[in-house]
């Protein structure tokens, strides 16, 4: 499973595609500011929307030790270390990821706030209470075990750390039209409903104390960015750099899921007892 994971996430020179895109776009390498990248390194829906609206319902300081579980291209970490001045340590299993957000991070001048490692985050490399903030956003759909995923990040946090998530979850309409950009077919996407999450993130230790809804919103922004494409053509800088070709199918599918109720998303704030 965690070959099959790394392999649909891994596919050519990630540091050099985003270069010569950024250098299309105008941009200079050399001189970036985070929200530069953030059309390509914020890997989830809403991007980095997303990410500043979970990140307010925490606010973390600048003492805070932060785990960014999953962290991809490091988009989220990176928002969260230029924002709140927080350290932060970001965990993936695609080692060509993790290659790609460390270049990325010395790109922006945050490469002594922010680390990247491959790791399994079912057997995270790190001693019990080592982090005040745990955080995932887009991970969980391709990890089957779930309760593992959600005690290793209680194991890592320190007494009353906080838990923030933000996940594709299973709608109530029927299953997944496929390819997404999670999956390009059934065998490494996982899905629990709402109601499964909440269930495994209490059994897990967690005392949940925030809880929304944001599937509309999701749909709201993929209308939009529809409505940008048409007006403006394809960007050069876009998840179509990680994907390739096929993301243009991924997510019109995933507009669909959205659309027809067969996903939703969920944003999470919870607190280890």
């Amino acid at each position: 499973m965690n070959a099959a994971v790394e392999e649909h996430y891994t596919h050519r020179d990630l540091t050099k595609a985003i270069r010569e895109a950024l250098q299309r776009a105008g941009k200079d390498p050399a001189h970036l500011q985070p929200t530069d990248l953030a059309a390509v390194d914020e890997f989830h829906i809403r991007g980095r929307q997303a990410t500043l609206e979970l990140a307010n319902w925490i606010k973390p300081t600048a003492a805070d030790r932060v785990l960014d579980i999953g962290s991809g291209l490091g988009g989220a970490s990176r928002t969260l270390a230029a924002t709140y001045g927080c350290h932060v340590t970001g965990i993936d299993l695609t080692e060509a990821y993790c290659r790609t957000a460390r270049d990325l991070a010395e790109w922006v001048g945050l490469g002594e706030r922010v680390t990247y490692q491959q790791a399994n985050a079912l057997d995270l490399p790190f001693p019990d209470g080592s982090f005040d903030i745990a955080w995932t956003q887009h991970v969980a759909m391709n990890i089957p075990d779930k309760a593992t995923l959600y005690r290793e990040a209680y194991r890592v946090l320190k007494p009353g750390g906080v838990f923030a998530l933000y996940d594709v979850l299973q709608g109530p309409s029927g299953e997944v039209i496929f390819p997404v950009p999670w999956a390009r077919e059934p065998s490494i996407s996982h899905l629990i409903t709402p109601q499964d999450l909440r269930s495994l993130l209490e059994q897990a230790g967690f005392e949940v104390e925030h809880w929304q809804d944001t599937t509309a919103a999701g749909r709201d922004w993929f209308i939009g960015m529809d409505r940008c494409l048409q007006e403006n053509g394809p960007p050069p800088v876009s998840f179509v750099l990680l994907m390739g070709s096929e993301f243009k199918e991924m997510a019109a599918n995933q507009r669909r899921n959205l659309e027809e109720n067969r996903i939703a998303l969920i944003e999470t704030v919870c607190r280890r007892r």
